[in-house]
């Protein structure tokens, strides 16, 4: 197809579309509307206090004024009664954690500067600044005998590998910049940029408030969450600390350090031991241990070892799925969570590795796109998760001796007189070998099933990760504007098993991934669901990267959105931040040695092929698929002479949609993109 319209015609031609598109939504109020995102709410980080009488948690919402997520923190009981704020404002509030005997709360806020820690005394509500830090707080952790917090933070170093001399600079005068130097392996980091120089190490400082004391030492970072032993003597920690940490990907061993600062080192084997639980009884440590392989995807797996490094056993090795957020429910079993086919579940398992589930259909934190998500507590027969719905985010429900109570309903206030779309499960073989696909498709509000619809092919990211049928601002805004959306989990996906994950080995994207997803198009189109003349695709990241060499292989579809991609891997392994990794695991060698592995992955080389009008969308400040990728695929198509505009985000990361504007601009954007080709019949 012929360029026909300059660069800055079609994107303000695509601005007008966008602003046309945003007031026809907030007209028809009755439909989900990109206004309605400043308005969504969800529930995560649930805690139940010690006793079980009350149940903490972060209550997070978007604000319109400041264009921030805002997270406060609530109280609730097991009952859903007495549901009010307990720490609430402007400043954010987060990580609540009671004390062992549950008379106190600490938690983390931005409320003086940086993120600092404080206690609140729940008799009384007074509360105490207990850090007046430099660098932000993070991973706090109570002392079981209430006396101290530990908590991880970032200590500075001066990297400058040589020193200067400069001539004086006169009073007044105003020169650029001062040099800065670049010296780490690890040197940038998406959402940061350029890291200040800095090894995060533990710390121990009083709970009523004092000198935080410095526990580790060493040029490697400590950044995992702490344990502490039952006599509060020592902390457990997950570390890398091998000389050439900043090049191995996937390396980490279990440590503890004593409040005097001695370190011992509890495992060393090669692979990730991670995240420490120390038994109530202090006898055994449950962590999770990935191997090394050089694979893009491992499971993650449930141990537990004696305190002293002996008898090591692996309680989830039935379990073909990734295990987290395990914790002790006394000292003969642990709850864990894990998601099947798009599901986030808790299980339980005792020590004789007999498992069981206890609670399903967790979800409803990922706001933006329909990403599997959730979390949960446990105190006695009390079980306390965040679960969503199709139609939801997060609230809180509340599990106890075969019950369940529905704690909030944070948004029914704005959903319960919304027509919503709905989602349809689909399973169906890929066409290229037969393999089976699970996805979904939601369908517009006023849904009429006599009619063909146009469709977006909406791509996770990844790509190994995991969408289910949970609630999406993103693709709810999509089906109000008439479309419908269809999603799946496609080969490389997790949460089928470590053998589905590793069918994309060493070939994320090609024809198989393609497959997966026309296929599932074909399937629609079979049922008189979607229109074969009113396809598009769009997908952000991983997703980015398969839409773009989607339209190298196929011209099906009228438009795609290709955001945050990657096109050429030779140039992104060199300049982004997750580089190193992705050399180590998802190539069969390094750029120079193996460049036709490289290359033969990147959309770049499928250009020539190409026709399909593409708008390219990339945050300015990513370094996860920085900017420089689309720019490249800009160029080339304007060399091709294929209609292609470049949506740039100032200051925006990765995380494209991490503002409530930005998740708004970005799905007006897609819209507006696709109505040019051609404008969707709206139902009658």
């Amino acid at each position: 197809m012929s360029n026909n319209f300059s660069g800055v015609t079609l994107a303000l031609l695509g601005a007008c579309s966008m602003l046309m598109s945003i007031q026809a939504a907030s007209d028809n109020t009755e439909f989900f509307t990109s206004r309605d995102v400043f308005e969504l709410e969800y529930a995560t980080d649930p805690q139940i206090r010690p006793g079980g009488e009350q149940i903490a948690y972060v209550r997070r919402s978007n604000d319109i004024m400041t264009d921030r997520t805002r997270s406060n923190i609530w109280l609730v009981a097991p009952d859903g009664s007495d549901h009010r704020p307990l720490l609430s404002g402007t400043a954010n509030f987060s990580s609540p954690r009671w004390s062992p005997d549950g008379t106190r709360l600490a938690y983390l806020s931005n409320a003086e500067r940086g993120s600092q820690l404080y206690v609140r005394w729940m008799d009384t509500g007074q509360t105490a600044l207990v850090t007046n830090i430099q660098e932000s707080a993070s991973n706090i952790a109570w002392s079981p005998d209430g006396k101290s917090i530990a908590f991880t933070m970032n200590v500075p170093f001066d990297a400058r590998p040589f020193s200067v001399d400069m001539p004086e600079k006169p009073d007044g005068a105003e020169w650029s910049p001062a040099f800065e130097y670049v010296t780490e392996t690890r040197y940038q980091a998406d959402g940061s940029g350029i890291l200040d120089p800095a090894y995060s190490h533990i710390f121990v400082v009083p709970a009523e408030g004092g000198t935080p004391r410095q526990l580790t030492a060493g040029n490697y970072n400590h950044r995992s969450s702490l344990s502490w032993t039952p006599d509060s003597r020592e902390i457990f920690f997950s570390a890398n600390r091998n000389e050439n940490w900043a090049l191995q990907s996937r390396e980490s061993d279990i440590f503890a350090v004593s409040t005097n600062g001695e370190l011992r080192q509890l495992t060393a084997t090669p692979g990730v031991e991670t995240g420490p639980r120390i038994s109530p009884d202090g006898t055994l440590v449950a962590y999770g241990k990935t191997d090394n392989e050089k694979l893009a995807y491992r499971n993650r797996y449930l141990h537990v070892i004696g305190i002293d490094g002996e008898n090591d056993r692996n309680l989830s090795a039935g379990i073909d799925n990734s295990v987290s957020g395990w914790v002790w429910d006394g000292n003969d079993g642990l709850h864990y969570q894990l998601t099947r086919r798009g599901i986030t579940e808790v299980g339980r398992v005792n020590l004789d590795g007999g498992h069981r589930v206890v609670a399903t259909g967790l979800g409803g934190e990922s706001l933006g796109r329909p990403y599997v998500s959730g979390s949960f507590s446990v105190e006695s027969d009390l079980l306390v998760v965040t679960r969503g719905s199709a139609t939801r985010p997060a609230d809180l429900v509340a599990l106890s001796n075969g019950t369940e109570i529905q704690l909030t309903t944070l948004n029914d206030d704005l959903l319960g007189h919304k027509a919503l779309g709905q989602v349809h499960e689909i399973v169906y073989d890929s066409e290229i070998d037969g393999e089976e696909i699970q996805g979904w498709y939601l369908t517009p509000p006023d849904y009429d099933n006599a009619r063909r619809y146009p469709l977006i092919l909406e791509i996770h990211g990844g790509p190994h990760s995991a969408y289910g049928p949970h609630f999406s601002a993103e693709l709810q805004r999509m089906a109000a504007a008439g479309y419908v959306v269809f999603f799946n989990n496609h080969r490389g996906s997790t949460s089928y098993g470590e053998r589905f994950a590793l069918l994309l080995q060493n070939k994320y994207s090609s024809e198989y991934d393609f497959s997966d997803h026309i296929s599932g198009i074909d399937a629609l189109i079979a049922q008189g669901i979607a229109d074969p003349d009113r396809l598009y695709i769009t997908g952000g990241s991983a997703g980015g990267i398969a839409a773009a060499y989607a339209i190298g292989l196929t011209d099906r579809f009228k438009a795609a959105v290709v955001a945050k991609p990657v096109v050429n891997w030779v140039s992104k392994v060199l300049t982004a931040d997750s580089g190193i990794g992705q050399i180590t695991n998802q190539f069969p060698g390094l750029p120079w040695e193996t460049i036709d592995d490289y290359w033969r992955r990147s959309p770049l080389s499928l250009i020539p092929n190409m026709t399909t009008p593409t708008l390219l969308m990339t945050g300015e400040a990513d370094r996860r698929t920085p900017i420089s990728e689309t720019e490249q695929m800009y160029q080339a198509l304007k060399i091709q002479g294929i209609e292609a505009v470049m949506v740039r985000i100032p200051g925006s990361p990765h995380g494209i949609a991490g503002r409530p504007s930005r998740l708004i601009g970005k799905v007006e954007n897609i819209l507006a993109w696709f109505s040019r080709y051609p404008e969707p019949e709206l139902a009658e």
